[in-house]
């Protein structure tokens, strides 16, 4: 592989949850690989450390970037705690490091307290509202703790990485320090499809993992309640989650299976081909960081309804100029955007050409340097304390 003029070679550990192999992976797996890759371009060893899953092997390397897995959703976390610790000591599989990325996808891996290596906290947004929604009540308040109380007193003085600004101002908000925290966009690469036309019927597609938090009911319910209105209409659902019973069972009591596809997992050609064909993209989330897909539907010229105040999905979507962010949580706001954007063929038009263009604002190249800038900053301001230390201890007396 090719390494850019310049490279440090420098060893970074990163510490996320799943990696995009994954049967649960998402969003943040794709930034995880997608910068990771590029890092490798751009000169560092890359070393990731994630949990296990059926079918997996225990390590390998892809495009450069080595995978350790080792242990399940929660039992990753003490086993990143050794593996980290242990890393001082030159044992383990993952061989000593010079920075650590610590993902915390809510759950914080809190490396801090078993290294002194330089650890920088990779956030995609604050699971404030996510956590009653997944855990029952109980699980619920202690994840919060950890996310909202621990994890600012174990960080603190180590630097920050957002995705977004909004989720910036959710970190101030847990009393992060504000000058701690970068911001560092997703990206895409995609390219749009121009000989692709767009479906003959009005098209709503969601691309997600079927998990409660997505909400793709509200979704389900807002294409129903537009039967009447959009002729013709249909919703189709491209992913793969323990949710997809209850979506299922929803469609049937609705009696909307001539609406409604569950298309399960869909590789990357046809995913994108589905975000070219569809007229709208339908983003219902509870919470984003950014809204990756969001961005690869504009890039095709789809534009989105989303929730306004749903983190950084207020950022990727450019209110009224690529979609529609609607206040309020409700199924009729929801159903209303997307009734707004299908029936208003003039609308769709304005709005293709400008998330378009918006999409164009957004390469993974350039979050790879945003990230790499960061980890070269942390390093440079190590190697500053290191020499002052030295400078100012005294030499010792020859004579004793």
């Amino acid at each position: 592989m090719t390494r850019l003029a310049g490279a440090s070679g420098r060893h970074v550990l990163i510490l996320n949850r799943r990696d995009s192999s994954h049967p649960e992976g998402g969003g943040s797996e794709v930034f995880l690989e997608r910068v990771a890759v590029r890092l490798v371009e751009l000169g560092w060893r890359v070393t990731v450390l994630c949990s296990d899953y059926p079918g997996a092997a225990s390590e390998e390397e892809i495009l450069g970037v080595r995978y350790v897995r080792r242990g399940g959703d929660l039992s990753l976390y003490p086993r990143a705690a050794l593996a980290v610790a242990g890393q001082a000591f030159g044992r383990g599989a993952v061989a000593p490091c010079d920075v650590i990325v610590d993902v915390q996808n809510g759950m914080p891996f809190l490396s801090p307290l078993f290294t002194r290596t330089p650890v920088v906290n990779l956030v995609h947004h604050v699971h404030r509202e996510q956590w009653p929604v997944v855990l029952p009540a109980p699980q619920a308040r202690l994840g919060w703790l950890l996310e909202s109380k621990v994890a600012p007193r174990v960080y603190r003085g180590h630097r920050y990485v957002a995705v977004s600004e909004a989720t910036r101002r959710e970190l101030i908000e847990l009393g992060v320090d504000p000058e701690s925290i970068g911001v560092v966009h997703n990206g895409t690469d995609v390219k749009a499809l121009p000989a692709q036309p767009r479906a003959v019927r009005p098209t709503v597609l969601a691309v997600s993992r079927l998990v409660p938090h997505k909400r793709l009911d509200l979704a389900v319910r807002a294409v129903a309640l537009l039967r009447d209105r959009v002729p013709g209409l249909r919703l189709l659902i491209a992913g793969t989650g323990y949710w997809e019973r209850e979506l299922r069972d929803l469609v049937a009591r609705l009696g909307a299976g001539d609406q409604v596809e569950l298309l399960g997992w869909v590789d990357e050609d046809d995913k994108h081909r589905l975000m070219a064909e569809a007229w709208v993209m339908a983003a219902p989330s509870l919470k984003e960081g950014w809204g990756l897909s969001v961005i690869e539907a504009a890039a095709h010229g789809t534009p989105s309804v989303a929730f306004h105040g749903a983190g950084g999905l207020s950022e990727s979507i450019i209110d009224g100029q690529t979609g529609l962010l609607v206040h309020g949580g409700g199924v009729q706001g929801f159903a209303a955007g997307l009734e707004q954007l299908l029936v208003d063929r003039d609308l769709r038009r304005r709005m293709r050409a400008a998330a378009a263009a918006h999409a164009t604002g957004f390469t993974w190249s350039a979050t790879a340097k945003g990230m790499a800038a960061v980890l070269e900053d942390v390093l440079a301001a190590q190697e500053n304390t290191t020499e002052g230390r030295h400078a100012t201890t005294p030499a010792r007396s020859e004579r004793g």
